[in-house]
């Protein structure tokens, strides 16, 4: 199910990326600065898709979860999957790049196809670790067809065999101003790669793909 939230509401909602502790202000459905600044849609009835979050409840519909994120919370961070398998490979290490980061005790991988753990092994992952609440964070930059329509659908297929617990898809990562940075040093690595200057990262190593083509 999909949140909408009235156009006058003020949500606050925890930078997923940066600095701990961070703030952004969602007024009126657009994000005063940080991510999720995604542009309003047209309203029906005065009522818009806020920070265009999709979250449901298999028991006591309409409760609102909690902001923090605790003991009994299960993240899984679901990219789309390869039939490549040092890709799949890669989002293992994000999350335990994330994992240690943040300090969360519940983190699991996921593919949305193509490839294992998929959702549903993910999210079957999270209740036996003892989570109570399943929070899917799709690796993706924009909310495309994936988001609105796939990942929600698996994830709800999921949840059916486990009754009573809570979970929501959150937004992808959206413009994000820390985005920029990331690309920037992606960029200026591969140029200094193809100068000499630096060994191949971690995304292309190996592929010989990071080069200058004349």
């Amino acid at each position: 199910m999909t949140a909408l939230i009235p156009i006058s509401s003020r949500i606050k909602a925890k930078r997923t990326l940066g600095q701990p502790g961070g703030e952004i202000e969602v007024k009126q459905g657009r994000a005063v600065r940080g991510f999720l600044n995604f542009p309003k849609r047209p309203s029906r009835a005065g009522r818009l898709f806020a920070v265009s979050c999709s979250m449901a409840r298999n028991a006591d519909q309409g409760q609102n979860p909690a902001v923090a994120i605790g003991e009994r919370d299960g993240l899984i961070i679901v990219d789309h999957g390869s039939r490549r398998s040092e890709s799949n490979l890669m989002l293992n290490d994000f999350v335990a790049m994330f994992r240690e980061k943040t300090g969360y005790p519940i983190v699991e991988p996921a593919h949305m196809e193509l490839a294992e753990p998929s959702i549903r092994d993910a999210f079957g992952s999270c209740i036996r670790k003892g989570a109570s609440r399943v929070i899917v964070s799709p690796f993706f930059l924009f909310p495309g067809r994936h988001w609105h329509k796939d990942i929600p659908a698996l994830t709800a297929e999921a949840a059916k065999e486990h009754p009573g617990v809570s979970y929501m898809v959150t937004a992808p990562l959206g413009l994000h101003e820390l985005l920029v940075d990331v690309v920037n040093d992606r960029i200026k690595h591969c140029l200094k790669h193809v100068a000499g200057d630096a060994d191949e990262c971690a995304a292309c190593a190996g592929t010989g793909k990071c080069r200058l083509y004349e």
